[in-house]
């Protein structure tokens, strides 16, 4: 059954800037308000014209509103990531984390079989707001990939 409000987020190990660089989902969004979105790829169309972008452009008004942190998951190396998150100046605003064997994305079940197009089990497309490591507000794609309720602007009225 995929992850729901009420539910602890999964300890699972993921990946920032590098692969020796491993950041535990429990250590991570554990302690205080997080917003997590997670995308089915990195430089993809809709994840690179809107997703990231409207995060990238709403953290001041997230924190404003109490969200100690924002970070974006994607099935992708650690490289990847670093690449794109750089590309769309998200440094020092949305952290960026490697999801590499898709390991987070199974476990919170929420996993979309895009092998043809991108090579791989990807992520759904969604966005939550977790409160010391539960989840308080989950907005999932109802496609898994399209872009109605779990932008910046949405999350922004559920925080």
């Amino acid at each position: 059954m995929p992850i729901k409000v009420g539910d602890k987020l999964p300890a699972v190990d993921l990946f920032e800037n590098d692969p020796g660089t491993k950041v535990n989902t429990s250590e991570l969004f554990g302690k205080g308000k997080s917003v997590i979105f997670a995308v089915p790829g990195a430089f993809t169309p809709t994840c690179s014209k809107d997703h990231l972008p409207g995060f990238v452009n709403k953290v001041d008004e997230l924190k404003a509103k109490g969200v100690d942190r924002v970070a974006c998951i994607s099935v992708n190396d650690p490289f990847v990531m670093a690449a794109w998150g750089k590309s769309a100046n998200a440094d020092g605003k949305v952290r960026m984390l490697a999801d590499t064997c898709a390991e987070f994305s199974k476990n919170v079940e929420l996993t979309v079989d895009r092998k043809e197009r991108l090579g791989n089990i990807r992520s759904q497309r969604y966005a939550m707001v977790v409160k010391d490591g539960v989840v308080e507000a989950l907005q999932l794609e109802p496609d898994g990939t399209g872009l109605s309720c779990s932008a910046a602007k949405d999350i922004l009225a559920l925080v």
